[in-house]
């Protein structure tokens, strides 16, 4: 049998999958089919970018495969640089052009949103004949193609019961190894960052009222020796950036229950995770990591120190501790079940920026925190806005960097505490708009230039998109890259050295470093920190130069530049 599972890209609170990430799922999905009988040379791998980009020479392909399976589904709202995820009406087509068993997993199976503040939808889309694995996609169809009557069939028998259950840490031991080969077939390969699952479920008593994370459970951890055999593997076929990105909480993986609210960290299980992934990965280049719960780091101080000593011991630097606050208001706290108070995030971002602050190589600060809010929670009423910008206020007064600073619109699913309330009537679009733009110009732009400098270099900057403005964008590989605008057009899918020489709200611009003084352009040469038009000008005028004297005693404004320029 052929098998097509075709990447519809997922954004989750704790997974992503959106390039250049290549999600967990698509991979485990290969490996259970895999391990139900199919073959590797049967089972092909798409995005729905390529779909896009070459759909007509793909239908015939789609229509003679026995088995079509789409991954998808956001939880939360995002905006994506390039890759964009797959909509109701693309998903319908394609089932529509197919002929075999057709498969719907993912996120998705929790409802269809395409944005933030909005209500997800029903799957009453979907053509009648497709299955929507209602729990996990990879466990459905291992547990449907394991059976042998149905492997010999092109359709599912109207009499079979299709089984729907949750994986385990011990079914995804032998997936994610079996699967490891679809990142080959990734359109961007090597050049993607696979995103590795420690565990997942959340281990508090009571749940944040809007988060999905609750529906897996408790936590079911991985043992680290799955996870380090599972990136040996996708090492050894070429994949080099890695994020350890699948769990609400890396503090609490392997977490120890004394009785508390929270579990207790387990430093010891991070430090064997860590070194064991760089022992069989010794050349990575990229080794980051996303969620980490601020409450966890508060309450437990000593203990996050050590697991942070270790993070920053076998990383890369330009890491990022995604931190959940949602909201600084108390009476939205109470309301929705939250995690921290403002006082305990705080904690949190003090020992992350006192562990992770020191400037690393490829130009970014070791590890700090990226602060998440959520707007459309109950008790919301004009005041938290205040509250939580001046929560942000405090934080950059202090002196403290963060990374990143998301302003998201609530996303209400079926199930969540948040759908089944009595929501509150306030909401103000031009209100969170106008919050949004305060941030942006009084805390975003301020605390970037705090974190990147004017004259900071930025290593191995991938560059990724261009438009008709002569401006090339590109980001470092990592969780949450900062995006760089480079005002030249530059060859897509290199890699550059960039020196930061301005700052948007939540980007910089920069010029490839070291610039040729003797060949770039005006664009290049005026955006060199110290010069403006009239200099970079004059600076052409007068080319070539031989050497930093010939510069000096030539331009007078060579000092300026000497440390950024070649010859």
């Amino acid at each position: 049998m052929k098998a097509i599972i075709l990447d519809g890209y997922v954004d989750e609170p704790a997974c992503f999958g959106v390039p250049p990430y290549l999600s967990p799922y698509p991979r485990y999905t290969a490996g259970a089919l895999i391990d139900a009988g199919f073959k590797e040379d049967d089972i092909s791998y798409f995005t729905i970018d390529t779909v896009r980009a070459l759909g007509k020479t793909l239908a015939e392909q789609f229509k003679s495969a026995d088995v079509f399976i789409i991954i998808s589904g956001m939880t939360v709202p995002g905006k994506y640089l390039r890759g964009t995820p797959i909509t109701a009406e693309e998903i319908r087509a394609l089932f529509r052009l197919t002929t075999g068993i057709k498969i719907l997993g993912g996120p998705i199976r929790l409802g269809y949103s395409a944005e933030g503040g909005v209500a997800a939808t029903g799957l009453s889309f979907l053509p009648e004949d497709v299955m929507v694995a209602q729990n996990d996609v990879e466990s459905f169809v291992y547990d449907c193609f394991s059976n042998f009557s149905l492997k010999n069939s092109n359709s599912m028998p109207s009499a079979y019961p299709p089984m729907h259950r949750y994986r385990t840490a011990a079914d995804i031991a032998v997936w994610s190894r079996k699967g490891a080969f679809i990142a080959k077939q990734h359109p961007e390969f090597p050049n993607l960052i696979c995103e590795l699952e420690t565990y997942r479920g959340c281990g508090r008593k009571k749940h944040c009222s809007f988060c999905t994370e609750s529906f897996y459970g408790k936590p079911d951890f991985r043992e680290e020796e799955d996870i380090i055999a599972e990136t040996e593997l996708l090492y050894n076929i070429g994949v080099r950036h890695f994020r350890i990105g699948r769990q609400p909480d890396l503090f609490a993986y392997k977490g120890i229950d004394d009785g508390g609210a929270i579990l207790k960290p387990n430093p010891a299980a991070i430090e064997k995770l860590y070194s064991g992934i760089r022992r069989v990965a010794p050349d990575l280049k990229t080794l980051h990591m996303d969620n980490g719960n601020p409450i966890t780091i508060a309450e437990y101080l000593d203990e996050s120190r050590e697991i942070l000593n270790t993070i920053v011991k076998y990383h890369t630097p330009g890491d990022i501790i995604a931190m959940g606050i949602e909201s600084a208001d108390p009476a939205v706290i109470a309301a929705n079940g939250l995690k921290a108070t403002p006082e305990q995030v705080l904690a949190a971002v003090r020992l992350v920026n006192e562990v992770g602050a020191k400037r690393g190589a490829n130009g970014m600060p070791e590890i700090l925190p990226g602060i998440n809010f959520v707007y459309g929670l109950l008790g919301e009423t004009k005041k938290t806005y205040q509250l939580n910008y001046d929560f942000l206020k405090q934080i950059y007064d202090e002196g403290l960097m963060v990374r990143r600073i998301n302003l998201r619109q609530v996303m209400v699913f079926p199930k969540t505490a948040l759908s089944e309330s009595q929501v509150s009537d306030f909401k103000n679009e031009k209100l969170f708009r106008a919050h949004k733009e305060q941030v942006r110009k009084n805390i975003d732009l301020p605390m970037l230039q705090r974190v990147v400098p004017v004259g900071t270099v930025l290593k191995n900057v991938f560059m990724e998109v261009s438009d008709s403005k002569s401006m090339t964008f590109g980001r470092q590989f990592g969780t949450y890259p900062l995006l760089a605008a480079v005002p030249a057009d530059l060859e897509l899918n290199r890699f550059y050295d960039v020196l930061v020489t301005n700052h948007g709200f939540r980007s910089v611009t920069g010029v490839p470093y070291p610039v040729n003084v003797n060949s770039a352009p005006l664009s290049i040469l005026k955006e060199l920190p110290g010069l403006n038009k009239s200099m970079a000008e004059e600076l052409i005028l007068k080319r070539p130069y031989k050497d930093e004297v010939d510069l000096l005693n030539r331009f007078k404004h060579g000092k300026l530049i000497l440390k950024f320029v070649d010859y």
